[in-house]
């Protein structure tokens, strides 16, 4: 729709301003083949320039030299190829572009200084040279307001990739680490279920009010379970909405004993420094790495106590989670990806995870997170 409206509007300009002339100094019946020559061929050819702007560019160069060599008057029949040239240059063919104008100008070299004397009107003389150098000016200012257009379209369009890249990658992010969320979330608390739910079929005759307690056990993970569930999954809401309770952090790390003391485990936390409050990133990755750290040590282990060392640096915070063991070696149905898990968290944040068995037979997670700035040492 736009290009039919600027060929109109080539159009329109070229028949008011061009025609009268022609109707000056011809006849009618040659003034109607230039007009036709002019308007039919050159004009309606630009509707073609964007789907082939190569063969436009020269086409409408022909008929404007032909309308030269015709001996019809000046005009503006030169914004026809001004159109064709930067469509072509727009399009990407500049060298077909460049070689239009450079056609277009021997072109009207040749007519105006040699087949003068073979072409109408009679008696015609040969053109001066300063119109030849305007014309190579003109086209020069054309092809460059061309090339400068093109630049800038091609980098709009690398900023709008780029842009959409970025946003790609914020959206893969984003599921990356609602995936990791649910992972942390959903192994820790069906861990605690599954250990209460064997300890309750285990005494469910033999001591009735052990079984009952570990039911509210379970009734109590699985209901924080689902809360922790929900927050994660808040951030698929609408954009902008304000999540419905804070993320957990290190301040959470007695519920998170409470819960593996629900399970059989008893957690030992010390801390060390003088602490302060971190980032919410940092914060977040500390508790989902202890979470972790414990969750694997009820599926793994036969330690049923687990101690947690956090110790505060001055640019960083450091988590250590030791179990006695030995491994149990039994299958846990885990995902095995909790160790991934926790390092990927620490990489993001600049951290790393050290992980492995001790001398002694049992397991240690060490995690350092870099941090700057701490608010309210």
């Amino acid at each position: 729709l736009v290009q039919t409206a600027l060929t109109v509007v080539v159009l329109a300009i070229v028949a008011v301003l061009v025609g009268w002339r022609i109707h000056e100094g011809v006849g009618k019946m040659f003034a109607a083949f230039g007009l036709l020559l002019l308007l039919g061929y050159a004009c309606a050819t630009l509707l073609a320039r964007h789907r082939h702007p190569v063969a436009t560019a020269y086409v409408v160069v022909a008929a404007v030299l032909v309308y030269f060599g015709a001996g019809y008057p000046y005009g503006p029949v030169l914004f026809t190829c001004a159109v064709a040239v930067f469509a072509a240059i727009v399009a990407g063919h500049r060298r077909a572009a460049w070689g239009a104008a450079a056609v277009l100008w021997a072109g009207h070299v040749l007519v105006m200084h040699w087949l003068y004397r073979w072409l109408p009107p009679p008696g015609d003389h040969a053109g001066g040279w300063i119109g030849e150098t305007a014309l190579a000016a003109w086209a020069l200012v054309v092809l460059a307001a061309s090339e400068l257009l093109r630049t800038r379209r091609e980098q709009w369009a690398r900023e709008r990739r780029e842009r959409a890249a970025a946003e790609a990658r914020r959206r893969d992010e984003e599921r990356l680490r609602i995936a990791r969320e649910l992972h942390d979330v959903l192994a820790h608390s069906l861990s605690v279920v599954n250990v209460q739910a064997g300890v309750g079929l285990a005494l469910l005759d033999s001591d009735p009010e052990q079984a009952r307690t570990a039911l509210a056990t379970i009734k109590t993970a699985s209901k924080e379970a689902l809360g922790e569930v929900r927050q994660v999954l808040d951030t698929l809401r609408t954009p902008g909405d304000a999540p419905r309770t804070p993320a957990p952090g290190l301040d959470r790390l007695p519920e998170l004993a409470e819960q593996a003391a629900g399970a059989g485990l008893r957690v030992d936390t010390r801390t060390e420094g003088a602490s302060y409050r971190l980032p919410p990133g940092a914060d977040l990755a500390a508790f989902r790495v202890v979470q972790e750290a414990l969750t694997n040590v009820v599926r793994h282990s036969g330690s049923r106590t687990a101690s947690v060392l956090i110790r505060y640096l001055p640019d960083a915070l450091e988590l250590r989670v030791d179990d006695a063991g030995p491994p149990t070696g039994e299958e846990a149905g885990g995902s095995g990806n909790g160790l991934t898990g926790m390092r990927e968290r620490a990489a993001a944040l600049g951290g790393r995870v050290e992980a492995g068995p001790r001398e002694d037979g049992g397991f240690r997670v060490r995690v350092t997170l870099p941090v700057k700035g701490p608010a309210h040492p």
